[in-house]
């Protein structure tokens, strides 16, 4: 699993940018019409959007409050250091839950059986294999440090004892997770706002031109603000 998750994590970048596109494979429905009734959309739809909404809320709360400084070398997994404050004090991998929360609220959002039953198992065998990986270098240069952190926090389970305390022992930094997460923020929001408009035309009146005039309305205010928060970052007038 170690093999696998290095290989994997070469291209985690792009992972989820791949795992988001496949929302849009033909799948039969998580919520058939026939057994929901005529409003069966309200249970994908207020369903979806609280999981992939409480995912973002994770990853938001994990890079305000202590922000892991986490990448690659040469392809291979790298820290400059273990952090275990914030919300890496209630769980090892809050961003990967996050992700997976995001992805299996989006693929509920979008009706599909298919990608809940077959794409995010897949998606979780090859994000296991990639903290596996990350364990393994982890362990190695940190060693009984990182392995006592590994019995006091769960690997994937979030453990709300003490939240309170974390709270309010540290301070959130917006600025910090706009700079960080904007670029996630963007595809996520595109994503939800082409799934909303595309896969239910109850939500418009089944009038297409109703549909095409939001679509065009939400996708180029966020891209107006994506662009926005880019020149604000590049030209050093907005920062953490």
């Amino acid at each position: 699993m170690v093999a696998i998750g290095n290989f994997f994590f070469k291209y985690r970048n792009w992972i989820f940018i791949l795992f988001y596109a496949a929302l849009f494979i033909p799948s039969w429905p998580l919520f058939p019409p026939g057994q929901f009734g005529s409003c069966y959309y309200i249970w994908p739809i207020s369903l979806g959007l609280f999981i992939t909404c409480l995912g973002q809320l994770i990853r938001g709360l994990t890079i305000g409050l202590a922000y892991i400084v986490r990448g690659g070398k040469e392809g291979k997994p790298y820290a400059e250091g273990l952090v275990t404050e914030g919300i890496f004090n209630h769980c090892r991998n809050p961003l990967y839950v996050g992700n997976i929360l995001m992805l299996l609220g989006v693929g509920v959002l979008a009706n599909s059986l298919v990608y809940v039953a077959i794409v995010i198992p897949i998606f979780l065998f090859i994000y296991q294999a990639i903290v596996l990986a990350e364990e393994n270098f982890l362990r190695g240069k940190f060693g009984a440090g990182f392995d006592e952190y590994c019995k006091k926090v769960n690997r994937w389970w979030p453990s709300l004892a003490g939240i309170g305390k974390t709270f309010r022992s540290m301070q959130f930094n917006w600025k910090r997770w706009i700079l960080k997460e904007h670029t996630t923020q963007f595809i996520w929001l595109i994503g939800i706002t082409l799934i909303l408009l595309l896969n239910y035309p109850e939500l418009t009146g089944h009038n297409p031109q109703t549909r095409n005039l939001l679509l065009g309305i939400v996708l180029g205010v966020l891209l107006l603000i994506y662009l926005l928060i880019r020149y604000l970052k590049k030209t050093g007038k907005f920062r953490e």
